[in-house]
């Protein structure tokens, strides 16, 4: 697929995941690129302002903005969400997350328009039932895992379906442009900043006995490879379905603060915190994705380490620190 020809439009494009696409696919000479997104009060619209695009929307205002649209994009990838494990309003979150995602399915499939969305592991709960995109049956723990759990379900029963539909099941994102996220930005970003504010890392004590504090651990996967796995479906329409995106291999917080004090050259420091009461019962102490369903669908692209994303990571966050 030859992107300079085609026409895109990306829900969440001023956002963490959807402004790096936006900027990859300027990198491959796309620039007939809508952006949908709700800025709000916080830093997020500075993600715009390297990117070229022929249009920003409200996302209050994208269904109007397709149905007086001659022209319809080529592809929607649908990265905008309220993607905050914490919120407790679930009339929001179903009406943004899942109601909101399949006006835009249903949309894509009565215009012959390519689909591609943002699903979430927070979809699999404790892991009681693994990690793998072909088991339909999960217990989400918080709202914000069943809202997207609910659309992928919705999803994969229905008969009208896009030409390409493709779910993407992101385990533990991390990279550059997560300034605007406050908590919910990544362990990565916010070791960053304690390290350079105090010179340690505070990490979540463990309240099981099979867990030490510390070695809680996640399917940490950067975002250059967030951007491969996208492009690959891009470039393989016959393809459709859920699939997992993280590298298959599960790491500790304790491994993600020493990669991140090699990163910086200094000596380890970590405090071990209490966990706020209200996260205990709703705490994931393991994630790993399957990516089998990946690899089935050809995709042979190897996934950086922790060391190697954190070390990446890094060097970008200090290059946009001189800017």
């Amino acid at each position: 697929m030859d992107l300079s020809a085609k026409s895109i439009l990306v829900t969440g494009g001023a956002g963490f995941i959807g402004s790096h696409l936006v900027k990859g696919f300027n990198h491959q000479g796309c620039a007939d690129l809508v952006i949908v997104d709700h800025l709000r009060q916080n830093a997020k619209w500075k993600n715009l302002a390297s990117l070229r695009y022929v249009a920003y929307l409200d996302r209050d205002e994208l269904f109007s903005y397709l149905e007086h649209k001659h022209n319809m994009p080529d592809v929607i990838i649908h990265m905008g969400a309220c993607s905050a494990t914490t919120e407790k309003d679930e009339n929001y979150l179903l009406n943004n997350n899942t109601k909101y995602t399949k006006r835009l399915f249903d949309y894509c499939a009565e215009n012959n328009v390519r689909f591609i969305y943002a699903s979430s592991a927070a979809t699999y709960g404790n892991g009681s039932l693994g990690y793998s995109d072909q088991t339909q049956k999960l217990h989400p723990l918080n709202c914000y895992g069943y809202s997207k759990y609910l659309f992928d379900q919705w999803a994969l029963s229905g008969s009208s379906k896009p030409p390409q539909w493709v779910g993407l099941k992101f385990f533990n994102v991390y990279g550059p442009n997560e300034y605007h996220k406050d908590f919910m930005a990544s362990m990565v970003f916010h070791g960053y900043q304690q390290i350079k504010e105090n010179g340690k890392i505070r990490l979540f004590k463990s309240y099981r006995k099979d867990f030490a504090d510390g070695c809680q651990k996640r399917d940490f996967v950067y975002i250059a490879d967030v951007l491969n796995v996208v492009n690959f479906f891009l470039q393989h329409e016959d393809q459709s379905g859920i699939f997992n995106v993280g590298t298959g291999m599960a790491r500790s917080f304790n491994d993600l603060a020493q990669a991140l004090f090699r990163a910086l050259a200094q000596t380890p420091n970590i405090e071990y915190i209490e966990m706020p009461p209200d996260l205990r019962a709703k705490y994931q102490y393991f994630t790993q994705a399957d990516i089998s369903s990946l690899r089935g669908a050809g995709y042979t692209k190897e996934f950086y380490s922790l060391e190697n994303g954190i070390k990446d990571c890094v060097a970008c966050y200090q290059i946009k620190e001189k800017e």
